[in-house]
């Protein structure tokens, strides 16, 4: 398949179907070796569908032609790649996923009842910020404890969303009578079928944006709680060690490091030592 427009007047891939965009192999390799250099993030050869799909959405925004023409853009606009990073981005999340981490939570801050902080390094849309600050809540029966909560992400459409703290009915679906009574308001009028999260959650939470691949963060240790969950996975083992590397620096001996459940640390035991299911704890810490 030679990239040129078919009969009828549909361009077409070399990935073998017709498209809309022609898209070869090389810009593929073009678009998957430049979100490494700019995310870290390794893009596996299955993943051309995908980014074809998300990355066309720029193209008829920015009423491009080829993606050739759009990678020449990226190029000589500064200001698209944010977009072209939180295209390609991946954002799975819901309230308390991998519920068993949040007791496990609980029970830290019982027994370390102290001013606290928790990062949570891939915030998303909110959920998963959101579902801490809830245990932290419970279990400090109140809306002010000293814990103070930073969510991060590298997309910053995602953040916005998150900040917003709106999902709809079916994102609580999931949570207990009482967790929806006292964290979300629900919406009337033009909002029906929707929830906010209550301004007592929200205000014990703080978005913003970090490349976790970037030399500085804007943070400041020592972090007690890292959730770093189903993150990991996109990165190669050099860029996981550099990062797990950071993140221990920022942690007190007695901190806890949380992964996702298909995310383990063999080949790094000199930086952690796992305590349970997904759940590490800092060799020495950086404090």
């Amino acid at each position: 398949m030679n990239g040129r427009a078919s009969r009828k007047g549909r361009a077409v891939s070399v990935f073998g179907e017709e498209k809309e965009f022609t898209f070869r192999r090389q810009e593929f390799d073009k678009i998957r070796e430049l979100l490494y250099q700019k995310t870290g993030i390794r893009l596996a050869d299955s993943k051309d569908s995908m980014v074809y799909s998300r990355l066309a959405r720029r193209l008829r925004a920015l009423k491009l032609k080829t993606f050739s023409e759009y990678l020449g853009y990226l190029h000589s606009h500064p200001s698209e790649e944010q977009s072209f990073i939180d295209s390609l981005t991946t954002n799975l999340t819901s309230f308390f996923r991998e519920k068993h981490h949040f007791p496990l939570l609980k029970d830290y801050i019982h027994r370390h009842p102290g001013p606290l902080k928790i990062w949570c390094s891939a915030s998303s849309t909110g959920e998963e910020p959101y579902s801490i600050a809830m245990t932290v809540v419970e279990a400090y029966g109140c809306f002010n404890p000293p814990v103070e909560i930073i969510a991060s992400d590298i997309d910053t459409t995602v953040l916005q969303k998150a900040k917003q703290g709106v999902y709809s009915l079916d994102n609580v679906k999931n949570l207990s009578v009482e967790q929806k009574k006292r964290f979300f308001h629900k919406g009337v009028g033009a909002n029906q079928g929707k929830v906010r999260v209550v301004p007592e959650l929200a205000k014990m939470v703080t978005f913003q944006q970090i490349n976790l691949t970037h030399n500085k963060w804007a943070l400041k240790g020592p972090i007690d709680v890292i959730f770093c969950r189903n993150v990991m996975i996109y990165f190669d083992k050099p860029t996981q060690l550099e990062i797990l590397t950071r993140m221990v620096r920022l942690m007190p001996k007695t901190g806890i490091y949380i992964a996702g459940h298909s995310e383990t640390f063999a080949g790094a035991g000199h930086l952690v030592t796992p305590l349970g299911n997904t759940i590490y704890q800092p060799v020495g810490g950086g404090r």
